[in-house]
């Protein structure tokens, strides 16, 4: 099947879809992989006849579902035989994103033990977890930076390493399934999830993708499962989810069938031939098909070509953006190819659905029993038809010395040094240090998303025991040199120190909230703190944490020093590590890292990808000085590219979280009030509470239940310019009429059942201060619900002001 065309096999079976045709290229052909013959070996296959020949049609629609602990309990299994859970980013044991591991094993097992009890074939779970950069999932964990620092580590050997101490800490929680290697090609970095990708270039998660799945899986076993500690890996997003217009999250790839393969494939075909068990198809689409339902790539080449044997598994409530479907009735999706419906919440009524559409043949019996050969199969090379891994409550390799140990080597490793002028780096020994910054002594910031919960924020370092921040790092190693560091999060000192370390950046993310319309890094606080240090005398070295590489020209001209550490996790000594001379004033460790991204020449460049037309970024792909190799770094152009229009009006509350620097505080009818971070969840008394809930996306939304009478909830931040042309845009739903006021003034808006907009201008709010915007404030009588999923300043198009 070498070179074997897609153009035909391609376009009949996107023709079936209700989407736009793909665009082919009858030049194209895709490259072969296999999986390994231990996979698909008689042993092995002989049980999966057996068991499918003993299943019913109930049971086997039961595998096609993994639905997230958050909306299923263990009891749940003696009337509906699925397949497999998982726990969602935000989804945790008894709803505490905080549980230890021992919750999280207790978890595992209840389910498995409901699973062994219900009648029938007693086919066990698979659990699945977003164990992305380490278990991080669990308080306590040791945490690895994410996956755009290993790519500037440029070292198959350390990923391999860290991805069996992942291995090790989530089997020791009872649960047998990551939801990774990420394997995306992120070609434009103002996608939310670039820091989920190893590097631009293809040839990075190629050169890893073995390693991971080696590392997580070790190898496959005819007819027996992984060996102890080993979990099984999910190779995503299938397939160009890095390549979507505009870095859109969940957007659609506009390119040629030629550049899917030749970028996007990336490490596929390397991680099928090391036996990845599972795939994960992603959200996004190809030239307008939705990849969930794509037969041409889910089947003709994911089957065919790159010759899987393993399980395909949708991504969160993915099947229900396709043409015709709903979160609880998809058949197009199973008869695309996909094997494992990911129904985070209706997963009962898909199952039903599901179940009428096999007994009605518009599943066919031939497809059902493909899909549940394929779970079986996987399930019996992953091992939960086996005893319980020994590892399973070995609660002490979690944050173990040694991982923690790793860790903090790739946090050397993944270090990329832009600028060194005056020989501000190595710090050395007996220097007086200022450590400068609200990041330093913050190993949430470090961490970013996908840690404890999805988004990363609300965390604080005692969610981290045995982890060390940046500051405490520097902090030992100045000490250890004969210095004296100090930390001041504001930059003011009293004795004049030596040099001042600013660490700052990007706050937590995760998906379609990091998207971006531009790359440029707007907070201005840390340039100003860099720029009175410098006018002070005082040398400084910036530490820059981010998911991707950002316009920061202003930031690395007023620095002496300038470091990309990306998102290092809990290991902030191995920033020390690099930065802090030892006692006899010779760098302890060199850099090593070089970048895997390519950084902006200013914040409105086009996508810079290496080897592509017109490439002209400011510092290239691969690049990293040294202090062996030192470089001069001349003085960067200040000009951003925006146009004087560019600057967008203030967004209050967007892509599910509160903008910063505004906030939500609830208040009941006494002046008691709670400020709640832009990541809570249900608020568990007062008189109003506040949910996240899913809007046009996951979780995009929150939703205020008003439970006493003369309670609201005042979304507010510093004042805000304003401007009588301008109006309030309001996307919401509510049970009730609602009233919503800034400062005196208030409006009227009325109950809908479905999301809608409504823009207010502002002169609408009588009474309210001109020019200047502070809080909202919205209340609704007592028992009913107000959901909200963005709120922002608009140019008025009206002069209609609503009912107040």
């Amino acid at each position: 099947m070498v070179g074997r065309p897609l153009l035909a096999t391609s376009v009949a079976a996107l023709a079936l879809l209700a989407a736009p045709a793909v665009a082919q290229d009858s030049a194209a052909h895709w490259p072969t992989s296999q999986s390994p013959a231990a996979l698909t070996g008689p042993a092995t296959e002989a049980r999966v006849r057996d068991l499918l020949a003993s299943m019913t049609i109930e049971e086997k629609v039961g595998q096609l579902i993994q639905a997230d602990i958050g909306s299923i309990r263990p009891e749940d299994l003696a009337a509906y035989p699925i397949g497999s859970i998982l726990a969602g980013g935000s989804s945790s044991p008894n709803g505490d994103e905080r549980s230890g591991p021992q919750a999280w094993l207790d978890l595992s097992r209840a389910f498995r033990v409901a699973a062994a009890e219900r009648p029938g074939a007693r086919v066990p779970l698979l659990f699945g977890v977003d164990a992305v950069h380490g278990h991080a999932n669990i308080v306590g964990a040791t945490i690895f930076p994410h996956n755009i620092g290993l790519g500037a580590a440029r070292d198959p050997a350390l990923v391999e390493a860290i991805a069996r101490a992942t291995a090790e800490e989530v089997a020791a929680t009872g649960v047998d399934w990551t939801f990774a290697p990420t394997l995306a090609v992120p070609r434009d970095d103002r996608w939310g999830r670039t820091y989920e990708g190893f590097s631009e270039e293809p040839r990075i998660p190629r050169d890893y993708a073995a390693a991971l799945v080696h590392g997580l899986q070790g190898g496959l076993r005819d007819g027996a499962g992984l060996a102890s500690s080993r979990v099984m890996g999910s190779a995503k997003h299938f397939l160009a989810d890095g390549g979507t217009t505009d870095g859109r999250d969940r957007g659609d790839a506009a390119i040629s069938e030629q550049e899917l393969i030749d970028v996007h494939l990336s490490g596929y075909r390397e991680a099928i031939n090391a036996g990845v068990l599972s795939v994960m198809v992603s959200f996004s689409s190809w030239n307008g098909a939705k990849h969930t339902g794509n037969r041409s790539l889910l089947t003709e080449v994911l089957r065919g070509p790159l010759g899987f044997d393993g399980l395909l598994v949708g991504d969160w409530d993915a099947h229900a953006a396709l043409p015709g479907c709903r979160s609880d009735s998809c058949p197009d999706a199973i008869n695309a190819g996909l094997d494992m419906f990911m129904a985070p919440s209706v997963w009962k009524a898909l199952y039903d659905n599901t179940l009428a559409q096999a007994r009605s043949g518009e599943i066919s019996a031939a497809r059902l029993d493909e899909a549940v050969a394929r779970i079986l199969r996987v399930k019996i090379a992953a091992g939960v038809f086996d005893p319980a891994d020994p590892i399973e409550g070995r609660f002490e390799v979690i944050g173990s010395a040694d991982h923690r140990a790793l860790a903090r080597q790739a946090v050397r490793q993944s270090l990329v040094l832009l600028k060194n002028e005056s020989d501000a780096l190595p710090i050395r020994p007996g220097a007086r240090v200022l450590v400068v910054g609200e990041a330093a002594d913050d190993i949430g910031r470090a961490a970013g998303g996908w840690t404890i919960g999805w988004q990363g924020v609300g965390n604080t370092n005692t969610d981290f025991p045995g982890g060390t921040s940046i500051w405490a790092g520097l902090r030992d190693a100045v000490s250890g040199a004969g210095g004296e560091a100090t930390l001041s999060p504001d930059g003011a000192w009293e004795t004049r120190p030596d040099v001042a370390i600013v660490v700052f950046g990007e706050t937590p993310y995760a998906e379609y909230y990091g998207d971006q319309d531009t790359l440029d890094f707007a907070p201005t606080g840390p340039l100003e703190t860099l720029r009175r240090l410098k006018a002070q005398g005082v040398p400084t070295v910036a530490v820059f944490l981010s998911g991707r590489p950002l316009w920061t020209n202003p930031e690395i001209n007023a620095a002496d020093a300038f470091v990309a550490a990306w998102l290092p996790g809990s290991e902030g000594d191995g920033v020390a590590d690099v930065l802090v001379a030892g006692a006899d004033g010779e760098p302890r460790h060199d850099f090593t890292g070089t970048l895997s991204f390519s950084w902006p020449r200013s914040a409105a460049q086009a996508p810079q990808n290496v080897g592509a037309p017109g490439y002209d970024p400011q510092f290239a792909f691969g690049y990293g000085l040294t202090y062996a190799r030192p470089a001069a770094t001349p003085t960067l152009s200040e000009d951003e590219g925006l146009p004087d229009d560019a600057t967008p009006l203030p967004r209050f509350f967007a892509s599910g979280r509160f903008v910063a620097p505004w906030s939500v505080t609830l208040r009941d009818a006494s002046g008691n009030h709670r400020v709640e971070s832009p990541g809570a969840a249900a608020s568990p008394s007062g008189g109003v509470a506040m949910a996240p809930i899913d809007g046009a996306a996951q979780e995009s939304a929150r939703r205020f239940r008003f439970t006493a009478d003369g309670s609201m909830a005042v979304i507010g931040g510093p004042p805000t310019p304003s401007d009588p042309a301008l109006a309030v845009s309001i996307r919401y739903r509510a049970d009730a009429p609602i009233r919503v006021a800034v400062g005196p003034g208030a409006v009227g808006l009325p109950a809908v059942s479905d999301w809608t907009t409504t823009a207010v201008p502002l002169r609408c709010f009588q009474g309210a201060e001109p020019g200047r915007l502070s809080q909202f404030q919205i209340t609704a009588p007592t028992g009913l619900e107000v959901s909200i999923e963005d709120l922002r300043l608009v140019t008025s198009t009206s002069d209609v002001c609503p009912t107040p």
